[in-house]
Order: structure tokens, then C-alpha cells, then sequence
């Protein structure tokens, strides 16, 4: 059901009679056809799906937010509703339990997807291919003991992961464990607490059931997501073996590609936080129930998700155990494609032509206290400058996937995407775990022009978005007043390595940078082996001479 963003009110009557409030849930179903004014409801049998899943469970998800909700999740539907599955997601949360409290539990693991068009217009569904919903609380003795069952099960066939870049990592930026995964180190497979320990254990569980077939498919928006995950798991195993907690073949069936696989993919969608126009529009409809809150480990969420209309997931056919019909989801954006093509297909994006131009728009969006993404980009200096990262700078480098034209893709990004101004994105959503993203967004880049024996002398965009990034660090926005940054698991660190640079005096930055852009763990490389380490302290210098600077050396380096 398409219905504008604005305007919508809600009608004292309807045939004669008050309108009745709709609530999400089972009874969804009972009462189709007064929802399927306002939504798209799915036909297939709910019941009998979530109990198929239960008797027979298929797939298994850790991390069930706004882009399992809004794509995944929704991917699996159009299966089940077709009659290529007849079984539907275990959503499972890995880290904020209270998400399954808040908007599953009270919906019968029901939600409402938000399609968010340029022109307005909003397209509604409920989704309704999760069939059952658990935490990944190994103290939680009936929820640890049900994911247990799930993972002995001979019929499950994946394991997929959205739980962000973060997640998957075992160590600082100084290379020391975590104190939960130390803690788990030490104490082995019997009540993990680190996200990447509750998975190493379950697969302990899958191994003593017979050694059964899996693939874990990390879909979370990073390079090298299979290989992230691999080397995260295998990490807690081998700190297990070496204790005697686990056994060599359980190390060797981790390792055996026709036991256990860890597919590449590329996952491209912007999911963004529930927006007041939408929340506003499911009222005006006459839906209950729908308020956003904040749980306490500060997940901002919804029983709805909003989010944009175009999506891509491409994934590496790597799958010992069976698969979902992905292969007849191509109209929803899914390729199935070997190794070679994720890779190309993910640096072209995560690399060349969307993340680093949303990092870049992030951190000078915040610095300038600019309220959205879509306004962001309708500024002029922020225009050019990701534009000159996209097509200047990151394009010339990005290998053609051969699935998706790269050229088309940054247009798509640039002109529709990023700029659709009913996409209620934020700077501060998006600079949330820089320290994270810099190594592929800006690394790779660096790097590629590296091996090519390309002049990195010619990154202005880049070496400009990387003195954004620290001049942001620095927590005084564009006009001199403080600035609230957003979360990131180095951000202690790092503004401890800042200390000292004092604004509106461009001379304490001198040799301030350099442990920063030194630290080859941070980027992807010393930048000091390229141009780009002097360019970025020049800029950084100018950037902090004094209020109201930021458009001025953004327009003098994009001339």
C-alpha cells in the first residue's frame, strides 16, 4: 500500500462506524482486509511456518535490527510467499537482549517495512518471516539451551550475521584481547559472553552432533565480512585448543570448506533511524503501538523500520549444507557469484563509491551541525567533494564487478540515494565507528593507487576527508562551540593521541598527527609512506584555525 509521507490524518469514522485501532501482531491476519488498506499482508500460513521453523529450523540470524528487518528478512517473505520456503528466520539478538523484549515479543515477531520513495510516497508491508526469536545470552538457560537444539539440528543450513564490523573484532587497536573475550579464553565454550565466543560454542555443539555441514555468512556492510568472521571465530578456537578445551578436529572441521564456509557478500541499503513522518503517517492509519524508543545499551528502534527502495546483496555460492532460493531473488537485488565477484563488487562499494562518500559527508555534516545526509548533500562544497572522491579518485581504481556498473552506481548514489530527502539519515548516525570504517573506506583506495604507482599526491578528497575526520575528533563544531560525537570503541584513544591541539591555534597541531597516521592498523597503511600524511596535517591545520573555516578549505582544495 503506497501513501503519501504528509498530509494523512485520521478519520473519525468509517462506514458509519469509528475506525477501529489496528495493532501489529497474529491478529494482523484475522483482520486482512482492514490492513491491506494500509499494507501489504503476506498470504502464506504464519502459524504453520513458525512451527516448521521450530521443528526444522533452516536458517538462524544473529542480529535482528533496521537491516534485517528491512531486507533480509524481507527477502526470505517473498520466498515463503512464493512456495520456494516453507520455513521461515530464528532472529537472534547477540548483544542488546532488549530488542527481542521490544519488538518482537510484543508483535508476535511481526514487523512493518517503510518504503521511503524521492517523490514522497511511502510503501508499507508487514513482514512476517521470522519465526522465532531468541537472545544469545548463554546465562539465559532456556534461550542458551533452545540456540544449542538449533544448532544440533541436521536440517540448519546458515547462520548469517548483521551485527556490525565492531562485532566481529577480539582485540584493541593496541592488540589486547577485550576483557570478554579474555574472560572467555579463559573459561572456554560453557557460558561465552563475546558475541564471536557464543558462535564458536554453538559450532562446538554442531561439531559433537556429527560434525554437521554450515555456512556462516556474514551479510554486515565491511570488506572481507567471510574473512572477518573466519578469523574471528577460529581465534576463540584455537585460544580454546590450546587450553584443551576443544579438540584438533574440531579445529580441522572449522577449517574444512565442505564442513564449515564462511561466503564473502556485499550488502548495500540504507537503513536509517525510524523517522517521525513515517511514525506520524502509521498513526494517521490508525496503528498502534508504533512509538520509537531507546533501549538501555542505546539502540534507537521501532517496531518499524523505514528505509530506502534500492538494495544489493551479493553472495558467494559457497554453501555445504543447501541454501535459500536466492537464486530466484535477482529481482531483489540478490546475486549469487563466486569470490572474485563479491570482492570486486564489495570494493567498489565499501571502497570506491558509497562509503567513503557517506564517512566523508558524516563527519563534515556533524562538524557543520548540518541535521541530515540528504541536506548534506545539497550543499555545494560537500556535493564536489564527494563527488571528487567517488568519481575522481575512487572510480579510476575500483575493478568493474561485471553484475553492477560502477559509474551508474555512484550516479545512483549521489543523485537519487543519498540525496532523497524523506530518508531521515544523519551525520551522527553515520560517523558512529569511523575508526572502523577508515581502513577499507579511505585505505583501500590509498593503497590501490599505491600498487598501481598512482601520485597519491592527487587525493585531495580523501586526505580531505581524513583531516575532517580528525578536525571532527576534536569535538568544536564549525562555529567554535562543543560538539557531542558518536559512539566509537577508539574514541577514548584517539582523543588521548589529540591532546593538545588546542582550536583556533593551528601551530599546536604540529607533529600531533603523526601516531595517528602512522598507525598502519588505522588506515590500512603508514600514511607517511604517501603524500597523503602531509596533506591531511596541512589541512587538519587549516581546519582549526578558527571558527567558520571548514567550507572555506574544503572550496580552496576542490577549485
Amino acid at each position: 500500500m503506497t501513501t503519501p509521507v504528509r498530509g494523512a490524518s485520521i478519520p473519525a469514522i468509517i462506514s458509519g462506524q469509528e475506525k477501529r485501532v489496528l495493532h501489529l501482531g497474529k491478529s494482523v491476519f484475522a483482520q486482512r482486509g482492514e490492513w491491506e488498506r494500509k499494507a501489504f499482508v503476506p498470504h502464506f500460513d504464519f502459524d504453520a511456518m513458525s512451527e516448521r521453523t521450530r521443528k526444522a529450523p533452516r536458517w538462524i540470524h544473529f542480529g535482528g535490527g533496521n537491516i534485517f528487518r528491512a531486507f533480509i528478512a524481507e527477502l526470505q517473505q517473498r520466498l515463503l510467499e512464493t512456495g520456494a520456503a516453507d520455513t521461515g528466520i530464528i532472529a537472534v539478538a547477540p548483544y542488546d537482549f532488549e530488542i527481542i523484549d521490544k519488538i518482537y515479543a510484543p508483535y508476535d515477531n511481526l514487523s512493518l517495512l517503510v518504503l521511503m520513495r524521492p517523490d514522497g510516497t511511502l510503501e508499507k508491508k508487514v513482514v512476517a518471516s521470522v519465526g522465532e526469536a531468541l537472545v544469545a545470552d548463554s546465562s539465559a538457560l532456556k534461550y542458551w539451551a533452545r540456540l544449542k537444539e538449533v544448532f544440533r539440528a541436521e536440517s540448519l543450513q546458515m547462520a548469517s550475521f548483521t551485527i556490525t564490523e565492531k562485532g566481529y573484532a577480539l582485540k584493541d587497536l593496541d592488540g589486547a584481547y577485550f576483557p570478554a573475550v579474555r574472560k572467555d579464553l579463559a573459561a572456554g565454550p560453557v557460558r561465552p559472553l563475546h558475541a564471536m565466543s557464543v558462535v564458536a560454542a554453538l559450532l562446538w555443539e554442531r561439531f559433537q552432533a556429527g560434525g554437521l555441514p554450515l555456512a556462516l555468512v556474514s551479510m554486515d556492510n565491511c570488506s572481507h565480512n567471510g574473512e572477518k568472521l573466519q578469523n574471528a571465530v577460529l581465534g576463540i578456537a584455537d585460544g580454546w585448543l590450546a587450553e584443551g578445551f576443544v579438540t584438533e578436529d574440531f579445529a580441522a572441521y572449522l577449517r574444512d570448506p565442505r564442513k564449515v564456509s564462511f561466503p564473502w557478500s556485499m550488502i548495500d541499503k540504507i537503513t536509517p533511524r525510524p523517522a517521525k513522518a513515517v511514525e506520524d503517517s502509521l498513526a494517521a492509519d490508525g496503528i498502534a503501538g508504533m512509538t520509537p524508543f531507546v533501549t538501555g545499551k542505546h539502540t534507537f528502534s521501532a517496531p518499524f523500520v523505514n528505509t530506502e527502495v534500492p538494495q544489493y546483496l551479493v553472495i558467494e555460492d559457497a554453501f555445504p549444507a543447501g541454501r535459500p532460493a536466492f537464486h530466484l531473488l535477482s529481482g531483489a537485488g540478490v546475486y549469487l557469484c563466486d569470490r572474485g565477484t563479491v570482492n570486486k563488487t564489495e570494493q567498489m562499494k565499501v571502497a570506491a563509491c558509497l562509503n567513503p562518500l557517506h564517512t566523508a559527508l558524516a563527519v563534515y555534516g556533524c562538524i557543520l551541525r548540518i541535521p541530515s545526509i540528504a541536506e548534506a548533500v545539497r550543499l555545494p562544497a560537500l556535493r564536489k567533494l564527494i563527488s571528487r572522491i567517488g568519481y575522481g579518485e575512487g572510480l579510476p581504481v575500483a575493478a568493474h564487478p561485471g553484475i553492477i556498473d560502477p559509474k551508474r552506481f555512484i550516479d545512483e548514489v549521489i543523485n537519487e540515494r543519498l540525496a532523497n530527502p524523506f530518508i531521515p539519515d544523519t551525520p551522527q548516525r553515520i560517523a558512529t565507528d569511523t575508526s572502523q570504517k577508515v581502513p577499507i573506506r579511505f585505505g583501500g583506495t590509498i593503497q590501490a593507487y599505491m600498487r598501481e604507482k598512482r601520485d597519491t599526491g592527487t587525493l585531495y578528497g580523501i586526505s580531505l576527508a581524513i583531516a575532517g575526520w580528525l578536525r571532527y575528533l576534536l569535538a568544536v563544531g564549525d562555529d567554535g562551540k562543543p560538539l557531542e560525537l558518536s559512539a566509537d570503541p577508539m574514541l577514548e584513544t584517539l582523543r588521548g593521541l589529540l591532546r593538545g591541539i588546542r582550536f583556533g591555534e593551528p601551530a599546536s597541531a604540529a607533529g600531533r598527527l603523526k601516531p595517528i597516521l602512522s598507525n598502519a592498523a588505522l588506515f590500512g597503511v603508514d600514511l607517511y609512506e604517501t603524500k597523503v600524511a602531509g596533506k591531511v596535517e596541512t589541512m587538519f591545520a587549516e581546519l582549526i584555525a578558527g571558527p567558520h573555516t571548514a567550507l572555506a578549505v574544503l572550496n580552496k582544495y576542490l577549485a
